[in-house]
């Protein structure tokens, strides 16, 4: 299905059931749950590197609720006009963007550098092959892939370009200026807007924009679902923990989600 590379030296890794293993003997045992730690020591920058357990617990709950059911059917609808047949979806969390995609390509690889989260999307979905690895060294082979996603990921251009096919397409979802403005707001005081544009500089130099669209959701958030949305994101760590406080004092509380949805060509 996917051409896999051994994250250590490169060559080609041979897919078993119990057990990945390349030329060199180097050798990755697959879980009990399904997926594949291809995430070496020496690649780490800390013992449990991306989202801890308590934040994907949270993004789970949160998404469960159906709060950005509006941005997983676009980001379904571009899948199925581009008729991919491969499909690595960077930074998946715990998977529910990428459990979505499955229905519209029949091949997807998730991969998080946090095990926490695939080992969450692991336990629901056996149809997706699940990774931990890191987006700056793909453990895929050149040309290999008809489409990377990246969900609020990082965007390690470089090595998205290499594991695309000539005319691959990059599906890319970031929050637009006013995304979450009230909780910000409320967390922070003063809030700088995001900027959505500077991903297409990033990216321009090696792909093509394809489409450009903006999705508005108006969110009506009980205490728990707001207390999620909080702990899924830095705003966890960046807020004063009394401002956080506050915030989540309320039963009820209004806020907007404003994505900007990037399909771009290779």
């Amino acid at each position: 299905m996917f051409d896999v590379i051994c994250p250590v030296c490169k060559a080609p890794l041979s897919v078993g059931a119990k057990l990945w293993q390349c030329p060199q003997q180097h050798s990755f045992d697959v879980a009990r749950d399904g997926y594949i730690n291809l995430l070496p020591v020496q690649h780490k920058k800390s013992l449990s590197p991306g989202d801890t357990a308590d934040a994907v617990a949270a993004r789970r709950a949160f998404l469960a609720a159906g709060h950005y059911q509006p941005l997983r059917d676009h980001v379904v609808g571009l899948l199925a006009d581009v008729a991919a047949q491969q499909l690595l979806d960077l930074g998946c969390g715990e998977g529910y963007y990428t459990h979505a995609m499955r229905s519209v390509v029949p091949h997807v690889l998730g991969l998080d550098i946090a095990k926490p989260a695939i080992q969450t999307a692991a336990k629901r979905d056996k149809t997706v092959q699940w990774v931990v690895g890191s987006g700056a060294q793909l453990p895929l082979a050149d040309a290999s892939v008809d489409v990377v996603s990246s969900l609020f990921s990082p965007l390690p251009v470089a090595e998205m370009q290499r594991v695309l096919r000539v005319g691959g397409h990059v599906l890319v979802a970031t929050p637009a200026p006013e995304h979450l403005w009230s909780i910000r707001e409320a967390l922070f005081g003063d809030v700088r807007a995001h900027e959505p544009d500077k991903f297409l500089t990033h990216l321009a130099p090696a792909f093509a924009l394809v489409s450009q669209t903006e999705i508005r959701v108006a969110l009506h958030l009980p205490q728990t679902d707001l207390r999620h949305v909080i702990a899924m994101t830095p705003y966890a760590w960046k807020a004063r923990a009394d401002r956080r406080a506050l915030l989540e004092a309320h039963e009820q509380f209004e806020t907007e989600a404003v994505f900007r949805v990037l399909l771009l060509k290779k």
